[in-house]
Order: structure tokens, then sequence, then C-alpha cells
């Protein structure tokens, strides 16, 4: 894609229908007012719903004759009563559609609300993917559309939902293929006015899939092809679209996190199993916790990912004698968009208590499954001490 002009509209399919570029969200209101539908639940979260960009598309939608109700109660690490309210908002309202605006949360929200709307028999998280729950998706899921306005999670073309359960905080992965948007509009535009954190943060977090699907166990050329790509432009956009951001590199950080969503149905790995239980205990941002665990788990991996490594650094141009070399750059890359590598100080506390908590939610977690080296809880121990006081 280096000889890509992102300043114009593409159509993609893969895996669902994308219209991507500057200016494509101006054809939402079109696209639901051929579906024949009426009435919209817009899935935000509360800050995004302030800005201008939620008066936007309301505005979009309304001129096409399609009633909005607004739905941004919601936490930043989804919780099942988020999803029960949400659910209650697009049946009393009559909707017969969702649009998930926004980043991770609201997009987990919005999927979670199409996957329970249709079916009231069942409780929320009898859809657990750990246990088959997807057999239990048999009712019609309602039209559902989303628009991304970050580049980290990629939510927007998933088939999976992340939600936490209310007292215990155990998160539970949501999944049926049923569940991918009938349309994607992503328009980077939407993208330019995220603060330099969250670009930074969500970037990573989008790193981190390519990242990690790239050296997931298992066979999967397909997989490993888009996630390389993701790489390279995520390394040649994210410094940009942070300190002086652009139509190009927010739109390349766009792209490759869809593709690192896309990627990751290969697999995931340790850096997630370690991520997901810093947001439980911890309530942390998710592209902040993967930021922070990256480099700490790509150095558990070198000695199983060597040649992989190296081969990342030759795609991005660069000569390597060793995996550790990637391990360097990585770091550097970090550093130079000021993110965190250490837990001190991002933390609320350190005690034994915490500590067995993260050790517990990190063994269970399912996605250091697929990590090309096997991980045990002496392992995230160790994992998470170093990253204490690094």
């Amino acid at each position: 894609m280096s000889n890509t002009d992102w300043s114009k509209k593409y159509n993609y399919n893969f895996p669902t229908s994308i219209r991507f570029g500057k200016g494509v969200i101006e054809e939402l209101g079109d696209h639901l007012k051929a579906e024949a539908v009426k009435r919209t639940l817009l899935v935000t979260d509360s800050g995004l719903f302030k800005l201008p960009v939620f008066k936007k598309i309301q505005d979009i939608l309304e001129k096409n004759k399609i009633a909005v109700t607004p739905f941004y109660d919601l936490h930043k690490n989804p919780v099942k009563s988020d999803v029960k309210k949400g659910v209650d908002a697009y049946k009393l309202n009559k909707c017969d559609n969702i649009v998930g605006l926004g980043g991770g949360a609201a997009m987990d929200v919005a999927r979670a609300i199409a996957l329970w709307a249709n079916h009231p028999e069942n409780d929320l998280f009898d859809f657990d993917d750990a246990k088959g729950g997807d057999k239990f998706v048999t009712n019609p899921i309602p039209y559902f559309v989303t628009v991304p306005t970050t580049s980290g999670t990629g939510s927007e073309v998933g088939r999976s939902t992340v939600i936490s359960d209310d007292d215990t905080h155990a998160k539970k992965i949501l999944f049926s293929p049923k569940l991918l948007a009938k349309k994607v509009f992503a328009d980077p535009e939407l993208t330019m006015e995220l603060p330099a954190f969250i670009t930074a943060a969500t970037g990573l977090d989008a790193l981190t899939h390519n990242l990690e699907a790239y050296i997931a166990q298992g066979v999967s050329p397909l997989c490993e092809g888009i996630a390389l790509e993701g790489i390279r432009l995520i390394f040649d956009s994210l410094q940009t679209a942070t300190k002086n951001p652009d139509l190009e590199s927010r739109a390349k950080m766009q792209m490759a996190a869809l593709m690192g969503a896309t990627a990751f149905q290969k697999g995931l790995g340790v850096v997630h199993s370690l991520a997901h239980p810093l947001s439980t205990v911890f309530d942390m941002h998710h592209g902040l916790a993967n930021a922070i665990m990256l480099n700490h788990g790509m150095e558990f991996n070198l000695s199983v990912c060597e040649e992989k490594f190296m081969r990342i650094m030759s795609y991005l141009g660069l000569r390597a004698k060793s995996g550790e070399e990637f391990i360097s750059y990585l770091n550097a890359f970090n550093l130079k968009l000021n993110m965190p590598t250490t837990l001190k100080g991002h933390v609320t506390a350190w005690t034994e208590k915490e500590k067995n908590r993260l050790y517990d939610l990190a063994v269970e977690d399912p996605c250091h499954a697929s990590n090309p080296r096997p991980v045990t809880r002496a392992d995230f121990i160790k994992l998470y001490e170093h990253a204490y006081h690094a």
C-alpha cells in the first residue's frame, strides 16, 4: 500500500463491507435510508457525546428522516449493566438498528446490545465464548453499523465483544460471526482531534494486535501478511499522528488498526493476557496497559521468535543481526511517543492482594493460549514484577 493515495475513498470487502476514506461519514445517512431503517440507537461514550462529531452524525441521520436515540451511559471498561441499560433504551424507543460510534468501549457495548436485544430469553454471559456461547445466537441481529473515531482496537471489524461482570470484574468474551458489522464507515477525519496521549496509546494497542497476530501459534499466511503490513504502517505513521497529525498519518493508523483486528483472528498472546487484568484490577486504559507491557512481552518471546523479529526489521527496510535489535527498536519507538514502560505510577496499589488478583486473571485469560512460548503463573509473576520495577 506504499503508493496509496490516502486522500481518496476506497471500498473493501474483508472481513466485512468497509467504506474507507476522508468524508465517507457523509454517506452514512443514505446507507441507512437505503436499508429502510427508521430509528437508530447511536451508541458512544460520554466524552464523545459532548463533542461536535456526535452532533454531526446525529444531524446526518436526522436529515435522512432517521430518528436518533443517543446512548452513552457506559464505563471505559464496559460492564454487563451498561449493556442492559442499552438494551432497555433500544426497546423503549423501538429502535430497529444500532450504530457504534467511537473506540473500543463504545463498540463493545454497541455490539453486545445488538447481541442481547433479540435474545431476551438468555443471560448476556450465556454467550461467553469460553463456554461455546455462540450456539445460543439463534435469532436475527439488528442491523449494525460501526464508525470508529480512534485507531486502536479495530473493533469496527470485530466479531466479538469484551464485557466485564459488574461484581467480580472478570472479563467475558462474547463471540459470534453474526456480530460482524454490516457496514463500516472508517473516516480518518473523525480521528483528527484525538489528543496525543490517546493517539499513542490506542496506536500501540493496534501495534500489539498486529505483532501478536504475526508471531502467534498456528499457520495463517493470510493473517501474517496483513499483520506485517499493519506493523509497517504503524511504524511509518504513529509518531506523526501523535505529534503533528495530518490526514495521511491518521488514515494509515486507521487502516492499521482494522488490519490488526482482522489479523488477530489467528490469535493474540502474552501481552494481552498481561494487559486485560490491569484494566480489570486497576481500571487502566487498555491501550496504556498494552503500551506498558508490550516490550516486556516481546522480550519474553524473543527466544522463540528471533527469526520473525528479524523478518519484521527487514520488512521495515532495516538490517538486523539479532532479534534483540527489534526489541531495542521497539523500545526506542515507545520512548519517542513519550509512553511509559513501567507500571509504577500507573497502578493504584501494589500489595499482595492486587498482585495475586492480577496473576489469577492473567493465567485465566485465553489470549496467551496462542502465544508462541507457553506462559506459566511463575512467568506472569516475573513479567509483572519486572514491569513494575523497570
